[in-house]
């Protein structure tokens, strides 16, 4: 771990930072894109789930792998961030009703994100004989071909879900705002330029895409600086993917009843946020 009182140590952090923004734009902008308009385009059932467990292992060494480096040069910055955001009225506010409620309080968060994820399920589900049957999903962002289409699919889907609940939080929440805060010293712009860049990352799906994810990023953000637990805002964020690419899919669209390579059918104009976008 580099020494905050080094005077080099914000340019080695800055080097870092360079050089990790420049290899997620690179793959944001032309391997993602390219892989996912390829996705798209594929009807196979077995190269779905080939092209799902390529993604998996992708993102589980490079965001996962990325956070363990990142954490191992900048973990001394975590503490003087997280001191930096306590300052902030809501911030102490909330953390301090958080830390009063005792083992309860991540508890009560994660529950009442499950009720919200459930409830807006059932009542999509609940419009659902209301609607003529289509071929595409509204959503925010180009996400429907990311939804799993039968059995075989649906454990991918929950794993890429549970995996970017875990290496996206630690990267964007936790590592990347402390490498940030390294370099400028300022909290606001380490919680700020990590939303964006966690929102940037998503451009594959459109700009709905890309302005839904940022939305996503300062919740998850806000639910972290608010419990000042990590653990949680994970939950969090793999419970909103497994909505989306679980729940949705077998509840709504019973394509857990699909055995073959075929896609179940799906209805539309359930609700312009139906999906959602899958971060």
């Amino acid at each position: 771990m580099l020494s905050p009182a080094a005077p080099s140590t914000p340019w080695i952090l800055g080097a870092v930072l360079a050089l990790l923004l420049a290899f997620m734009t690179f793959n944001a902008i032309r391997k993602n894109r390219r892989d996912y308009s390829t996705f798209k385009r594929q009807r196979s059932s077995k190269r779905r789930r080939k092209t799902f467990r390529k993604w998996l292992r992708q993102s589980f060494l490079n965001f996962g792998g990325a956070a363990v480096v990142v954490l191992l040069l900048s973990w001394q910055f975590i503490g003087p961030f997280q001191e930096a955001v306590d300052a902030w009225p809501w911030v102490a506010g909330a953390r301090q009703s958080f830390d009063d409620s005792g083992g309860i309080g991540p508890a009560i968060v994660v529950a009442l994100v499950a009720i919200i994820v459930v409830g807006g399920v059932l009542g999509i589900f609940a419009a659902r004989t209301e609607i003529d049957s289509a071929s595409e999903v509204p959503s925010i962002g180009d996400v429907q071909a990311l939804l799993p289409r039968n059995r075989a699919e649906l454990k991918w889907g929950a794993a890429l879900a549970i995996n970017a609940g875990l290496v996206e939080e630690l990267l964007f929440r936790l590592a990347l705002p402390a490498l940030i805060f390294g370099v400028t010293g300022s909290a606001v712009a380490a919680v700020a330029a990590s939303i964006l860049i966690f929102g940037f990352l998503h451009i594959y799906q459109g700009l709905p895409g890309i302005v839904g994810s940022v939305i996503l990023g300062a919740a998850f953000m806000a639910i972290y600086l608010a419990t000042g637990s990590i653990l949680v805002a994970i939950v969090v964020h793999a419970l909103f993917d497994l909505r989306s690419l679980v729940l949705i899919p077998v509840v709504v669209f019973g394509v857990h009843k699909e055995l073959g390579n075929g896609a179940p059918p799906v209805k539309k104009k359930i609700v312009d946020d139906a999906v959602g976008s899958s971060s």
